[in-house]
């Protein structure tokens, strides 16, 4: 089975090389990227002689939970260089000039041969893996050096390989693993039935994360100048799935509301089609004008990094990516107590259904579902007061994971210092 493994390994970086000679930019990104990383590597080791902490992270959403982590260990072991690695652009090119990191790199292909290298080459004192970015050479690498390993926010399924028949190749690289930090209790009871007692609920580093965030968003005068002290729907990371089943309801709300929409990727042109089909008037913030924002309906974010502070103006907040393969992060919008709407696909994102057994958040499927929900809080001023009091609460009730998690790793560090 790991012979399937490695031969996959080989396949995927022969897609990605056809991908990459046919435009395709993030493969141009992956391919080229990697081909950086040993360099980068071979410039940082010449000038650091002091130990190294490595946080991989597949993405920039894994980032987001490992930030918390990465900041609160570089506070409290100054002496550690950090090094990040993604295997994502999405991940390394928003993050790749991180101020509490001394290297962001790409994380070379998984073959036996590179990530034996990579971890030769790095020398990484300590390891953090966010997740559930499993990546068995590199895990064989790590464990044939003994370099504690640790596992942050993990939440493991019990369909995954892990737990299958035929999964004894993938059970085995769990060994690799100091301590596992996770989630919730359910991932803690499936690795217990395949032998794993080194493992504690932390709880989600992004509670943490998004805490941090509220304290430091910044003021965007456009914003409030558009808002007008009106109720304002914010719809973040909006695909065009998400699109479909927002703008009728868009289009036909006849009360006062106004609308911030925060497209997930920025494309002129995608903008462009969906101002099309709203009916409505619409501004880019590209674009702002004060006397137009005034008579504007939506207001359109045409840029990146500013959704987590647009969430503290919102008095409702739909996220996008259910409609597809992935939901976007609910947490940034709930950490400010608005009502949260999403499409149907959470099955893989235990935060949301939780949000919705505590009915602070509801799954919708089509442009009516949604629109009766939003009017039943809309309608009642109470409800709305009682969410927002509820999520706040919640939310700050459900940070910790981090202190959890540095406390844990006293003893390992300690030891290493002596």
């Amino acid at each position: 089975m790991k012979f399937i493994y490695d031969l996959s390994i080989h396949f995927y970086n022969g897609l990605i090389s056809l991908a990459k000679l046919g435009g395709n930019k993030k493969a141009a990104f992956i391919s080229d990227g990697r081909k950086d990383t040993f360099g980068k590597i071979d410039s940082f080791k010449k000038n650091t002689p002091a130990s190294i902490a490595l946080f991989h992270c597949a993405s920039l959403g894994e980032f987001e939970q490992a930030k918390p982590v990465i900041e609160s260990f570089k506070r409290s072991y100054p002496e550690y260089k950090i090094v990040i690695s993604f295997f994502s652009p999405s991940g390394f090119e928003v993050r790749k000039n991180y101020s509490f990191a001394d290297l962001v790199i790409y994380l070379p292909s998984d073959t036996k041969k590179e990530a034996q290298r990579f971890i030769h080459e790095l020398s990484p004192s300590i390891v953090f893996i966010v997740k559930y970015e499993f990546w068995l050479n590199l895990l064989d690498a790590i464990a044939a050096k003994k370099i504690p390993l640790y596992l942050i926010s993990g939440v493991f399924r019990k369909n995954l390989f892990f737990f299958r028949m035929g999964g004894g190749f993938m059970r085995k690289r769990l060994h690799a693993f100091t301590h596992f930090f996770l989630q919730d209790y359910n991932s803690g009871e499936l690795l217990k039935k395949i032998g794993f007692a080194n493992w504690t609920v932390s709880g989600d580093t992004r509670f943490d994360r998004v805490q941090q965030t509220a304290i430091s968003t910044f003021t965007i005068p456009e914003v409030e100048q558009f808002k007008q002290n009106k109720p304002v729907l914010v719809i973040g990371s909006g695909w065009a799935a998400d699109m479909d089943i927002l703008i009728p309801f868009i289009n036909t709300f006849e009360r006062e509301l106004k609308i911030i929409f925060a497209p997930h990727e920025i494309h002129s042109n995608e903008i462009d089609e969906i101002i099309s089909k709203i009916s409505k008037t619409c501004i880019r913030f590209s674009s702002f004008n004060t006397q137009q924002a005034l008579n504007a309906d939506v207001l359109i974010i045409d840029n990146i990094g500013m959704l987590s502070s647009i969430y503290a103006y919102a008095d409702y907040a739909y996220v996008g990516g259910a409609f597809g393969s992935g939901l976007h992060n609910i947490l940034e919008p709930a950490v400010f107590g608005s009502p949260i709407f999403f499409g149907p696909n959470i099955k893989k994102f235990p935060e949301a259904t939780w949000l919705i057994k505590l009915g602070f958040a509801k799954s919708i499927v089509s442009t009516e579902s949604f629109t009766n929900e939003f009017n039943r809080i809309y309608n009642s001023t109470e409800l709305k007061e009682s969410i927002k009091k509820g999520l706040k609460s919640t939310m700050l009730q459900s940070c910790g994971a981090t202190e959890c998690i540095m406390k844990n790793l006293e003893s390992t560090l300690n030891q290493a210092a002596q």
